[in-house]
């Protein structure tokens, strides 16, 4: 027979911080399965074949990571460059470059990573494609201004966040032109040029699971702790009977 007298300021105390744990476990699987189905979602519509640049007003959420054929010629002259980009923990930028579709609209591409030597177009005259060329690219969604990422400054050249009509306007970008959606060029095969574009294999680190188990195993800890207090206070016996306090 189990005899439980429970301390009430130390009840009062662990019950919500035991709640808590159990709620922050609970949402580490909720992101893990998101990180999952994002994962599957991405490896899944990057396979498939490749489509024409779809029209605004057909695009939605799960457009995002759609395989694209871009035909039509890059406008070097009118690239901009985001800033604090890495590539394997190298510091540069990614070039975003204007592409004239053959069908007389302007898509954003982003065409990837450069290091700081080369942000200026001279110096990489071997990456500045002229004429008609295809480019193989995903659909990618306007980016969301992170809660401590700088508001984009184009008058210093300073862009943090790839909004296309923001890059537009300040381009100066005449219509038809492409703004609710923009494309990231693909790196198809295992020969690196610059700029360095987004790999199909999606490599999202997934730790959820183990942040899960570790709020989990803190949650067991604590009741762990509560009881063995409560033993040694002799508020808890399992048989016998238990000592007045």
């Amino acid at each position: 027979m189990i005899q439980f007298r429970p301390l009430f300021w130390l009840t009062v105390v662990t019950l919500p911080a035991f709640v808590t744990l159990i709620l922050l476990g609970s949402w580490q699987l909720q992101r893990l399965q998101w990180k999952n189905q994002l994962i599957d979602q991405f490896e899944a519509r990057t396979a498939a074949p490749a489509v024409s640049p779809p029209l605004a007003d057909s695009l939605t959420a799960d457009s995002e990571f759609t395989r694209l054929a871009l035909v039509g010629e890059f406008r070097h002259d009118q690239e901009i460059y985001l800033t604090g980009r890495t590539y394997e923990g190298n510091a540069g930028f990614h070039v975003v470059t204007p592409f004239l579709l053959a069908d007389g609209r302007t898509i954003l591409i982003n065409r990837g990573w450069v290091a700081e030597s080369y942000r200026d177009r001279s110096t990489r005259e071997f990456s500045l494609v002229a004429g008609q060329v295809t480019v193989d690219a995903i659909v990618r969604l306007p980016a969301s201004k992170g809660y401590f990422v700088p508001e984009n400054d184009p008058q210093a050249g300073f862009w943090f966040t790839l909004v296309p009509s923001e890059i537009v306007d300040y381009v100066g970008i005449p219509a038809p032109v492409i703004t609710s959606y923009y494309a990231d060029a693909l790196r198809t095969t295992e020969v690196v040029t610059l700029p360095i574009g987004a790999k199909t294999e999606l490599n999202l680190r997934n730790a959820h699971l183990s942040y899960a188990m570790t709020w989990y195993g803190i949650a067991l800890a604590l009741v762990g702790v509560y009881g063995a207090f409560h033993y040694q206070a002799g508020r808890l016996r399992f048989g016998g009977k238990a000592q007045q306090g």
